[in-house]
């Protein structure tokens, strides 16, 4: 895929962005399974400037985040995916609690976190202000996360089996 690139190998690809004056903005997230909130973040991410890096949470990472049972998609897929958008520039998937390392390698312009996050909580904060960057929530109110659709899809399931048993 294109757009999936490790960090070194997007080091220089940003700077060459820079180089020419485009803005540089950095999404990041597990992306377990794509849904509106997902791209409403991104889209809105896009618009705030002309080159849109998404860091992807590795498999072992979102494990280590969300626990037993995830990521649903492996990380190769959920890269996948996210290259399908055009609004996706480029995509790096790191191994770490968060994209501190990531952050001081590209110096995006925006650090761009989605609404379950405000300005004061980024746990980044730090390093985006030690070089400059700005912090942007995007994406408007948290209508649903992923976590809340695998339940609702597993209780509709139970439902549908309880349903067929029955009968």
């Amino acid at each position: 895929m294109k757009k999936l690139h490790s960090l070194p190998q997007l080091r220089k690809a940003i700077y060459d962005h820079k180089k020419k004056g485009n803005m540089v903005i950095l999404a990041n997230g597990c992306f377990d399974l794509i849904h509106v909130g997902h791209i409403r973040y991104l889209k809105e991410s896009k618009n705030l400037g002309d080159v849109l890096v998404v860091a992807l949470n590795s498999d072992a990472s979102v494990h280590k985040l969300k626990g037993k049972g995830r990521p649903i998609l492996g990380e190769k897929d959920r890269a996948e995916i996210l290259g399908s958008f055009s609004f996706v520039d480029y995509i790096t998937i790191f191994e770490e609690d968060n994209v501190e390392n990531i952050l001081l390698v590209l110096k995006p312009h925006v650090h761009a976190k989605g609404s379950d996050y405000t300005p004061k909580t980024v746990p980044e904060k730090k390093t985006v202000q030690s070089y400059g960057g700005k912090i942007i929530i995007a994406g408007g109110p948290k209508i649903k996360s992923t976590s809340e659709l695998i339940k609702e899809i597993a209780a509709k399931i139970c439902i549908s089996k309880t349903s067929e048993s029955l009968q």
